[in-house]
């Protein structure tokens, strides 16, 4: 049985049963028995349905936006968006995934060649909770179009977003096998991994998470994508534009409450652009609203679960206690709810959780360098590398930098985000593997060589 709280009162929303042995089974193989008819359909069919899902999305955003800030905590103006992004990326995929998937004629020494595309069959997904809609699509609207089913493991605490995007799904008529919510706990989910009608696993998780599906993946010989975690270097060189660098890392570290694995996690600041830069920022922080995420008002909501809040402040704490100076916030707040208030750590050095971890919240981390090549060691002093920015008014010292750091994206002069357009996706222990783009597309499918004589 899954309970979910609202993380802004503590109190209970709903709760779930667990699907049962038998129930699975059959899931599993309605997916499986719908594959086969859905790769038989046109690209036109797919698209149709898929674009009726992006109609649905954003004409039921504000519900969707309603279920998120119940459930983790979001602000309803970042739903309503997530919402009308998840849209987005379903339009991408139908108009373009055709194409994408084309056959290939390729010139050999003899006869003729031609590399084709086909589906690999039931692909399972293993979904968290901080982009409970976004987080799916991408993944979903990709994976469905070029002629896979779908099944969907969400984060417990979201379950209510899950059943309610299902639905979604069921009115596109993306239901019966195509699109399978599984409400299920991580047991089973590795029974799901290991059965032989998944033929693949997509997972937005913790590295730890990632470290466990990677394992039972590789014991079934089975392809898998892994986005985890990130602690993203936003690095403000000497000659920066001080209000735009301040304006993109106060964004790219709070949005969601801070809670994205792409988030500017570390501000690494030149000497020189320190004190303008502080002053900047925490001028910024300053007008951030903490409270209530049905209230408009707000910009951030509580952290999504009471345990989260709780470790991120043990990392503050350990912060301070290695060095590091707490400017603002840092003290948890009395009364029901998982809020943390807006902490904006200095001074930070090696040792402190703020330098070394991932903190997966509202706290913003600033470390002093020297200068341009003491930022670049810092920013690739890390086991991650999913996301990172470089400010800089030199564009060429600032192209070389970008082209020197280690990560899957890198922002010139501007923050970094998802965008259909290009792929996602990191190195090392933020993960391997690509979504959105034409890279994304073709994960889940048979590359396949056809020679002719």
């Amino acid at each position: 049985m899954i309970q979910t709280l609202n993380p802004a009162t503590g109190e209970a929303l709903s709760t779930y049963p667990c699907l049962d042995a038998a129930a699975l089974d059959a899931a599993l193989t309605q997916a499986t028995r719908a594959q086969a008819g859905w790769a038989r359909q046109s690209f036109a069919d797919r698209a149709a349905a898929v674009n009726r899902l992006a109609e649905l999305l954003e004409a039921e955003a504000p519900a969707l936006a309603r279920q998120m800030a119940l459930e983790m905590g979001k602000p309803l103006a970042q739903g309503e968006a997530e919402a009308r992004k998840s849209a987005l990326v379903c339009r991408f995929y139908a108009e373009r995934a055709e194409a994408w998937l084309a056959d290939e004629a390729v010139t050999v020494d003899s006869g003729s060649a031609t590399v084709a595309h086909a589906p690999l069959g039931v692909i399972l997904g293993i979904m968290p909770w901080n982009y409970p809609l976004w987080q799916v699509l991408r993944f979903a609207a990709p994976t469905l179009m070029a002629g896979n089913t779908v099944v969907l493991k969400h984060a417990p605490n979201v379950t209510g977003t899950a059943l309610a995007l299902a639905a979604l799904f069921d009115r596109a008529g993306l239901g019966e096998g195509r699109y399978t919510p599984l409400v299920i706990d991580l047991d089973a989910t590795a029974r799901v991994i290991a059965d032989p009608r998944v033929q693949a696993v997509s997972l937005t998780g913790s590295v730890r998470a990632g470290r466990a599906v990677a394992a039972a993946a590789g014991q079934a010989l089975k392809k898998c994508v892994l986005e985890l975690g990130g602690s993203d270097a936003y690095v403000v060189l000497d000659d920066a534009d001080i209000e735009r660098a301040a304006a993109a890392c106060v964004s790219a570290r709070f949005v969601n409450g801070g809670q994205s694995c792409i988030a500017a996690k570390r501000w690494i600041v030149t000497a020189a652009a320190r004190p303008a830069f502080e002053a900047a920022v925490v001028a910024r922080l300053a007008a951030e609203t903490v409270g209530d995420p049905l209230n408009p008002a707000t910009t951030i909501g509580p952290m999504a679960r009471h345990d989260l809040r709780d470790e991120l402040h043990r990392q503050v704490e350990a912060s301070r206690a290695a060095g590091a100076r707490v400017v603002m916030g840092g003290v948890c707040p009395d009364g029901p709810g998982s809020f943390y208030p807006v902490t904006l750590l200095t001074d930070v050095g090696p040792g402190a959780p703020a330098w070394d971890d991932e903190l997966f919240g509202p706290v913003a981390s600033l470390i002093e360098v020297a200068d341009a090549d003491a930022a670049l060691k810092v920013a690739n002093g890390t086991p991650y590398g999913l996301g990172g920015a470089v400010f800089s008014a030199d564009a060429l010292l600032a192209e070389r930098f970008a082209r020197q750091l280690r990560s899957g994206a890198v922002g010139i002069n501007r923050g970094v985000v998802s965008d259909p357009r290009l792929p996602f996706g990191g190195i090392g222990h933020s993960g391997y593997g690509r979504e959105l783009s034409r890279h994304g597309l073709l994960e889940f499918v048979n590359v396949r060589a056809l020679m002719r004589a």
